[in-house]
């Protein structure tokens, strides 16, 4: 006949598992600000990693809208490699501008092949700031030239007024097209087109005001103000900027043959032999989630390897304390055991002391790292969220951190000679 097991024969386990727990408490109460100093190490530690872990999460999360600054099917050519530094900055710098006469040059090996090709120089310059009557934008405004594709390649939009055309460019018309932060700021109650704004000494005429675009990574994409390319390079010079060449393939279908074709033609342009090697940089939407990808693996692992040795080093001070613990109620130690407690009942109160400890730093730091992690991303417009991954992954690291560093200490007070310990003064 098989043996029927009464469920109250547990609730003596149970029972004494809490009064183990609530003995375990209150002895961390009694040394309340040991215990916090002792807890701030691990809650240091798992910030570290929370925190950076959350705001990478958080961008990674937001990756495809943040960096998706070219148009659909879109590449770009530029001096420098985009956005992300490649370390090797001065062969960068030693590097030929791209010129607007080699950007029209490129422009029209590329027709027929490519959908739009957008010739964009911005303002490196110095402060812009955009004036109208007493009325003033602030002091960092982008500014730059463009053509008729310009709008297409950056996704803005019209909201009043019309775009560059093509003998606007062409005869480097003094007309502006300005953002919709701009437009809010010259034109609060009056309709914009037509006026005459100045921004760096010259002057232009609105002709058209831009759809509001938000920001991305807590830069407005709003304050601005776009002239022709050619009229910017006529009055700020095209030697001292560097020209940007965003290119629109047809289809998604033709995209890698496109690219093909433009690096021959840009290599074309710029008047490279076979045997040099390309000067100039292509980056797509694709290749700036795969930069911004690297960053953030390298950013992650920095902290991980942060995060480990404060772990490491707030694990030996739980030991250091847990051994202090255990010397001073020595005592204690040997009254319970001479009164029938077992030895894994004092392990088991030490060993939970050490986790309980362990695990409260660790929540506060996780509390703590997403809070702040989470601030960060909303000021770089990301979404909030919540590690769950990396929050258990720290709380296992917790508990493994109290159990291993707190079970010597425990072993030590659990092996303890109940009358050598109430000789202990």
């Amino acid at each position: 006949m098989a043996e029927i097991r009464n469920p109250q024969s547990a609730l003596p386990i149970l029972k004494m598992f809490k009064e183990i727990l609530k003995m375990a408490f209150t002895s961390l109460g009694v040394n309340k600000l040991r215990s916090f100093l002792t807890m701030s190490g691990i809650t240091i530690g798992v910030f570290s990693v929370i925190g950076v872990m959350t705001v990478v999460s958080a961008l990674r999360g937001s990756i495809e809208g943040g960096l998706n600054i070219l148009g659909a099917n879109a590449f770009q050519f530029q001096k420098f490699p985009s956005g992300f530094s490649d370390g090797n900055n001065r062969k960068y710098r030693l590097r030929r501008n791209l010129t607007l006469n080699e950007g029209q040059h490129y422009q029209r090996l590329m027709e027929g092949i490519a959908s739009t090709v957008s010739l964009e120089l911005y303002n490196n310059n110095g402060i812009a700031q955009a004036t109208y009557g007493n009325r003033k934008t602030l002091p960092d405004l982008a500014f730059g030239g463009g053509n008729q594709h310009y709008l297409a390649a950056n996704q803005y939009a019209i909201e009043t007024g019309r775009n560059f055309t093509e003998a606007d460019v062409d005869m480097a018309r003094p007309v502006a097209l300005i953002g919709f932060n701009t437009r809010k700021a010259l034109f609060p109650t009056e309709n914009a087109i037509g006026k005459i704004i100045k921004v760096r000494g010259r002057t232009y005429t609105v002709i058209g005001t831009m759809a509001e675009r938000g920001s991305s990574f807590g830069e407005s994409l709003d304050d601005i103000v776009i002239v022709p390319v050619t009229r910017f390079a006529m009055e700020f010079g095209n030697d001292r900027q560097s020209l940007n060449i965003a290119t629109q393939a047809l289809s998604q279908e033709v995209y890698n043959e496109t690219i093909d074709k433009a690096i021959t033609a840009m290599r074309i342009a710029r008047g490279l032999k076979p045997e040099d090697e390309n000067d100039f940089e292509l980056f797509s939407n694709e290749s700036l989630v795969a930069a911004f990808a690297k960053i953030a693996n390298a950013v992650g692992a920095g902290a991980f390897v942060i995060s480990a040795i404060a772990l490491l080093a707030a694990g030996v001070g739980i030991m250091n304390i847990m051994l202090v613990s255990v010397t001073e109620r020595t005592k204690e130690i040997g009254i319970r055991k001479s009164i029938g407690a077992r030895k894994n009942s004092i392990l088991t109160q030490f060993l939970i002391e050490s986790v309980v400890i362990s695990l409260a730093g660790g929540v506060a730091g996780i509390i703590i790292g997403v809070i702040a992690g989470n601030g960060l991303a909303v000021m770089m417009s990301a979404s909030v969220i919540f590690p769950w991954a990396w929050a258990a992954i720290g709380l296992l690291v917790c508990s493994g951190i109290g159990i291993g560093f707190g079970f010597y200490p425990a072993w030590k007070a659990a092996s303890l000679d109940p009358i050598e310990a109430l000789r202990f003064e």
